[in-house]
């Protein structure tokens, strides 16, 4: 079975890629959010349009792109899916807004993850003010705390059988 271009699910987690991201991709509509500019940003990693991950870059810092590192990003990369965490302001009276996301990939084989906090910014580049992606900050997974206190060797094991827990669960 074949599937038609424009019954393509956005990689974004939209419906369609032609409703969804497309028109944000070839130019046709601007994002109107910051969230989905950052959307449109995934799905261009993900299709391989590093022109569009270069144009909405904040035109201060555009230069600082690596372009050669996110293309081979986008090329390595088995894009598994995107997940939009919190979004700050952003909406299309704001000036500014924060978009926190995961997006999943594999590469090597390997199932990761990129967890980020980014910041945008509305940019009037002549055509009217437009969404801008301006930095983010990774996020790394809080480390796991224990909710109960620690049992010693010597105490009974929490379990009931009677016997020290070194003797018992803590073997």
């Amino acid at each position: 079975m074949t599937t038609h271009p424009d019954q393509t699910p956005c990689p974004c987690g939209g419906p369609s890629l032609a409703t969804c991201c497309g028109p944000r991709l070839d130019g046709s509509a601007p994002a109107e959010t910051a969230e989905q500019l950052m959307r449109s940003r995934y799905t261009a990693y993900v299709v391989g349009d590093l022109d569009h991950v270069v144009a909405t870059h904040d035109p201060d810092t555009r230069a600082t792109v690596d372009r050669d590192a996110a293309t081979a990003w986008s090329r390595q990369s088995q894009w598994l899916g995107l997940d939009v965490l919190a979004t700050e302001a952003g909406g299309a009276g704001d000036a500014t807004g924060v978009v926190e996301f995961v997006a999943r990939f594999a590469l090597g084989g390997r199932p990761q993850h990129h967890h980020e906090r980014s910041r945008f910014k509305k940019v009037d580049e002549g055509a009217g003010p437009r969404w801008m992606y301006v930095d983010g900050e990774t996020l790394k997974a809080r480390p796991q705390t224990r909710e109960a206190p620690k049992v010693g060797r010597n105490e009974p094991c929490p379990c009931g059988s009677g016997k020290k827990y070194k003797k018992c669960h803590g073997a």
